[in-house]
């Protein structure tokens, strides 16, 4: 039987109001007969299937609005960091001036590999400063921090664009007739602004190395009352698994390792020498390893990828930094701290891994590879160790119990099997959105004639003065049939996604029986061909569609998809493809097929009939729009794949958003992008960062406010506060729901004085937020729902 929200509660759920009153107390909001207290028992039952509640999904809209469009507070953030940047500079003759948009013509740039000062960008500088002659202007004061290329079609001319800082004080010393100039410096926004002191950011060694050296020097000076982080020595080594070698559990395990706790790190395929070795025998003689692929294996599913190193989570942030810094000194090269998009590419991220695993290896990391975690060994509520056996023993019969204090799980986005073995220990397993489509192929040398014009024989496959062409664009298509229909089931966002210029597609399947893809290259970007997916985004309600409900109904709706074009290929993974022109018209004609860089073989197929009506529908309303975007994107010789389906995590394993321990299960970490919690090597590597931090604050490792210790890694990372926010709108989804569910059963626990789980559930998260609107509406819904 399906159990509905009352009206009123419904209404109050799904028009969420940001300016209702706060609540001071949730006592207010309980009737009388419940106490709110916290029972020691079990805070969670089953995970809730969420089938049984017709609810317009949550969804957290990050969309750019300018000037008007700004909403009031948007307008008076933007106000405060325009006073802010804008305030008198106390000291104009000490610390950095940082230059923006100092742009100079590619003909006069020796280049997008050259990243020193040159003439011409002297020249720039020294229109910004108004100073005479740019060659009396001393480079030793002057450091390039970004450079990026700007050839979009509204410029006069395409340009290199750099990101300058000044030290006054070196300036001042070589060239004291300087100082008349800089009291003329007057920060603008966007163009100049002023450091009271530079800005320096570690890589995460020297992170830890410093508070070691912090909490020594506390200690000999006998200075207790010291407010800060310190270390605190202790007689035992805690002992932590780390399960999976992306780059949330690499980073994750060399915090923790670094820290002196007694770590072993858990993947279940192969180090990157006999994964490349495996990788050879699929894409030669058909042979998938299923532990051992484009997908599992070390370093994770970004290791054979682009290597793409560009993020959302604010590039100049202390924590973005503290992680690129970090991948320079385990031999990235230096340019990736310079570059507007990094990337490494597959070749540069072999060697990196194996230099990582060398020095976790130095710290006394236990790593064990082709190593599966089947489950994990609970003890009242709290993790207490797993059980592993050989990822090639598919019987399980090798099975092992390994004890441990904490377990960090850092699977990836494929790890299907480790979220029904969550779901077995009623771990809060929520689908959250995702994007699925196609991987379309044009020629590379097509690109650059689109992106640069008269400028495209400077690429010359990677060796050339401008960077081998990309694209990144996006659409949000409406339903035109059904204007007035629910916008959050008629709308979706399409756009492109892991975009490989001069690289290759790819097979990313982990069973022989389905179907899916992704695009890599090295990092010269050399090959003849330019791939990206096109994807539409797709959420509960495109997977109940297919008939698929529940916390994995978006793990089901991948199968279905990546079934059906195994079907379509033919099997022996032979791809699905079918020219753009022909999917656009919905045929399939009798010529033949572009040439395609997926080495296993493709077969013409009818694409438009892979998808829902509604999926194809907007996948052809975007090309439409980026072919307008970019004239020459819809031709003959652009060959579309099937089918991309693992753009992200279709599932987000519930966690406390402080302290990253899972919301039900002691001592059980959940982080990266397997857990939903990132999207790409960066921000995974940055969460990784993140929890190791947090676990080692759990067993006291360090004291201290974990803000406090990040503080500085933190500071411009606006992207953990909106994926905090989702995590809360998740979790107070699933919290109604179990609460609807469970209307007509007790809400009281067995014992006088506790609470059901799901009402536990609901008053646990409700505690540790925020939020007093949200907290407000929602126990509204509760007082409704229990009366």
């Amino acid at each position: 039987m399906v159990i509905r929200i009352p009206n009123s509660a419904a209404a109050l759920y799904c028009f969420p109001s940001p300016w209702a009153t706060p609540t001071p107390s949730v006592m207010a909001f309980l009737p009388s007969k419940l106490a709110l207290g916290y029972p020691n028992s079990t805070l969670f039952s089953a995970a809730p299937k969420l089938s049984s509640l017709r609810l317009p999904p949550f969804r957290v809209s990050c969309a750019k609005r300018t000037g008007k469009k700004r909403y009031p507070s948007e307008k008076k953030k933007l106000k405060l960091k325009h006073k802010e940047v804008l305030t008198t500079v106390e000291n104009k003759f000490e610390g950095i001036w940082r230059l923006f948009k100092l742009g100079v013509p590619v003909e006069k740039d020796p280049g997008k590999d050259f990243h020193g000062l040159s003439d011409a960008l002297m020249q720039e500088i020294a229109k910004v400063l108004e100073f005479p002659v740019a060659s009396l202007l001393p480079r030793e004061a002057f450091s390039v921090i970004r450079k990026s290329f700007d050839a979009r079609k509204m410029l006069k001319e395409p340009k290199f664009v750099y990101t300058v800082d000044m030290d006054v004080h070196r300036l001042l010393i070589l060239e004291p007739r300087a100082r008349d100039f800089i009291s003329d410096l007057e920060p603008k926004v966007g163009l100049m602004e002023h450091f009271a002191k530079e800005k320096v950011s570690n890589d995460v060694i020297n992170i830890v190395h410093d508070l070691k050296s912090n909490q020594e020097m506390v200690g000999a000076n006998g200075l207790n009352g010291h407010s800060g982080p310190y270390l605190r020595l202790s007689n035992g080594k805690p002992k932590i698994a780390v399960v999976g070698s992306g780059p949330a559990g690499l980073f994750a395990s060399l915090v923790l390792a670094e820290f002196g706790a007694d770590v072993t790190l858990i993947e279940r395929g192969q180090p990157v020498e006999q994964r490349g070795r495996d990788i050879g025998a699929l894409v030669a003689r058909r042979i998938l390893e299923l532990d051992s692929n484009f997908c599992f294996g070390e370093g994770g599913a970004g290791t054979w990828s682009d290597g793409k190193l560009v993020t959302r989570i604010g590039r100049n942030s202390g924590s973005v930094q503290a992680v690129m810094k970090s991948l320079v000194y385990f031999g990235a090269p230096k340019n990736i701290l310079l570059n507007g998009k990094p990337h490494l590419g597959t070749d540069r991220l072999i060697p990196l891994l194996r230099n990582i695993r060398q020095h976790l290896e130095m710290l006394g990391v236990n790593i064990k590879f082709g190593t599966r975690v089947d489950d994990l060994i609970e003890e009242s509520g709290h993790v207490v160790g797993v059980k592993v056996s050989d990822s090639r023993d598919k019987s399980k019969l090798s099975n092992q119990k390994l004890e441990f204090d904490a377990t960090v799980l850092a699977v990836g986005h494929s790890a299907r099997d480790v979220y029904q073995m969550l779901m077995s220990h009623n771990i809060p397993v929520v689908p959250k959105e995702f994007a699925v489509g196609l991987r379309i192929e044009h020629p590379q040398e097509l690109i650059n004639s689109i992106q640069y014009s008269g400028l495209a024989n400077e690429v010359e496959k990677g060796r050339g003065k401008v960077p081998v062409a990309d694209y990144k664009v996006a659409k949000y298509v409406n339903d035109m049939k059904n204007p007035s229909s629910n916008s959050l089931a008629a709308s979706h966002s399409c756009y492109s996604f892991c975009m490989c210029p001069g690289g290759q597609v790819v097979l990313t399947s982990t069973n022989p029986g389905e179907l899916c893809i992704n695009g890599m290259s090295f990092s010269r970007r050399s090959s003849k061909w330019a791939n990206a997916a096109l994807v539409v985004t797709v959420s509960t309600k495109d997977f109940s569609d297919l008939g698929f409900h529940g916390p994995l109904a978006g793990v089901e709706f991948q199968r279905e998809l990546e079934q059906r074009a195994g079907v379509m290929g033919g099997g022996n993974f032979v791809l699905p493809v079918q020219t753009a022109t022909d999917f656009m018209d919905r045929r399939l004609r009798a010529t033949p097929v572009p040439p395609s860089s997926y080495r296993l073989g493709v077969k013409a197929s009818n694409l438009h009939e892979l998808f829902p009506g509604h999926i194809t529908e907007a996948l052809q309303q975007s090309i439409l729009a980026f072919d307008k975007e970019l004239p020459g994107f819809l031709s003959s010789d652009a060959l579309l794949h099937g089918v991309e389906t693992r753009t992200s995590s279709p599932v987000q394993i519930l966690r406390n958003p402080e302290t990253y321990e899972s919301t039900c299960l002691r001592g059980l970490y959940p982080v990266g992008e397997g857990a939903g919690y990132a999207g790409g090597i960066v921000s995974a590597a940055v969460d990784g960062m993140y929890a190791g931090f947090a676990v080692a604050k759990s067993f006291n490792l360090y004291h201290g406010d974990l803000e406090t210790v990040l503080g500085h890694l933190t500071k411009s990372t606006r992207f953990h506060l909106q994926l905090k926010y989702k995590a809360i709108l998740l979790t107070f989804k699933t919290s109604i729901e179990f609460l609807c569910r469970n209307q007509n059963k007790t809400l009281l626990g067995p014992a006088e004085g506790t609470f059901s789980a799901p009402l536990q559930y609901f008053l646990h998260t409700l505690n540790r937020v925020a939020l007093d609107p949200i907290r407000h509406r929602h126990l509204q819904i509760l007082h409704i729902i229990i009366g």
